[in-house]
């Protein structure tokens, strides 16, 4: 066989190897590019996910235009003003009660009479006919107030009712064409979950700012229901009664209320109050005209590793059962000093704010099942919530 004989032979074999080899490059290649744009897509989707669902903007951050969008024409500005005739009263009473103010002249305030007062928050407007929820503390000194829309327009309110035990109020303007908030659900919220706190700080109106959820359950004093949603999204004087929604959805998760601070100014701590509790104390202020609460009638302590070693149960997270009020529902249910509870209605409680939370956003009449560790033993008691008792039956038992 000759030199061109073998060329001849070859050659095909060669062109046939190399075209496989380009098929299989190629095939890989492609396949690589799929994984990856599979992987991308993967990574993507877990990114989106991990910002609850926001869209992602330019360099992979989170963007919260829409959020912000849906959630600016809800927020407006609340003024609140004493009227002369509520000042003339109380400053009526309190020369009553310091009689010797007025023999040192007209300049009562620099001895501590009552002067009118002024001062500005935000609110949420929840319903398209003007209902909105504010907190307490924005509107309990007054009696006239004005709210100011995203889009300028300016309404007289008049105050429909409030609950000072949560720090929250209802007004109420006249008007048909509003664009009301979407609620959200609080109890489905994360820790590390991106929030945007919407409001007036400082007098600049319709402020959007950014943070993340920082904790939840926090309480701020004893002897208040609360149960905050701790936020590191800027909050400042002025925010009071505004929004804290999912940088997602834009739904409302929150109404911001509180700052921990030595300055007076927003230092990395603000504070909101869930909206599954906003959303029964604003239904029974609207229905009744105050807050319709259940109570569960215990005093209760948080648990931590020394009592449950003391107690001999086997969880560190919980409510202790210490004592319990005149006719206490959870004492007439079964529940016993020194039980741990650590469920309502199947929901996690770790500490006393979650406790009073989640029974809080029942009403008079509502069974609630607790979830309660004694000993080595977890039951389940179904309780019937009763009204609060007044202080003078608690006297008299």
């Amino acid at each position: 066989m000759d030199m061109n004989t073998n060329v001849k032979s070859w050659l095909p074999m060669f062109f046939a190897a190399t075209l496989g080899g380009l098929v299989t490059v190629g095939g890989v290649t492609l396949v690589q590019q799929s994984q990856a744009r599979k992987s991308d897509a993967e990574t993507r989707s877990k990114y989106v996910n991990l910002y609850t669902e926001n869209p992602i903007g330019p360099g992979g951050a989170p963007d919260f235009t829409e959020a912000a969008t849906r959630t600016v024409d809800a927020v407006v500005h609340i003024k609140t003003t004493e009227s002369e005739e509520k000042a003339m009263r109380q400053q009526r009473e309190y020369l009553r009660q310091n009689p010797f103010a007025q023999f040192f002249g007209e300049d009562f305030g620099a001895f501590g009479m009552p002067q009118p007062k002024a001062g500005t928050g935000s609110g949420v407007i929840i319903t398209n006919d003007g209902y909105i929820v504010t907190n307490n503390h924005v509107v309990d000194f007054g009696d006239e107030f004005e709210v100011t829309l995203n889009d300028n327009r300016q309404f007289k309110a008049k105050l429909v009712g409030r609950a000072a035990e949560v720090d929250l109020a209802v007004l109420k303007i006249d008007a048909d064409d509003l664009k009301p908030i979407q609620y959200g659900n609080s109890d489905q919220t994360k820790v590390g979950q991106w929030v945007l706190a919407v409001g007036n700080p400082f007098e600049l109106n319709s402020t959007v700012t950014a943070g993340i959820i920082s904790a939840k359950g926090r309480g701020l004093s004893r002897g208040k229901l609360e149960s905050y949603i701790q936020t590191d999204a800027p909050v400042n004087p002025g925010n009071s009664g505004g929004a804290l929604v999912d940088a997602g959805s834009g739904k409302l998760i929150g109404i911001n209320t509180a700052i921990v601070t030595h300055t007076g100014s927003y230092e990395g701590y603000s504070f909101a109050i869930p909206v599954n509790l906003v959303t029964k104390v604003v239904d029974d202020i609207i229905k009744f005209g105050s807050y319709q609460r259940g109570y569960l009638g215990v005093q209760i302590e948080d648990l931590d590793n020394d009592y449950a070693n003391e107690l001999e149960v086997n969880v560190t997270k919980g409510v202790v059962v210490t004592g319990f009020t005149p006719r206490s529902a959870a004492q007439t249910a079964g529940v016993q000093a020194n039980d741990v509870i650590v469920k309502v209605n199947g929901q996690d409680v770790k500490n006393g704010n979650e406790l009073t939370e989640k029974v809080g956003t029942a009403k008079v009449g509502d069974v609630v099942t607790l979830t309660v560790v004694r000993g080595s033993e977890r039951k389940d008691i179904a309780v019937k919530l009763k009204a609060q008792p007044s202080p003078e039956r608690i006297r008299k038992n």
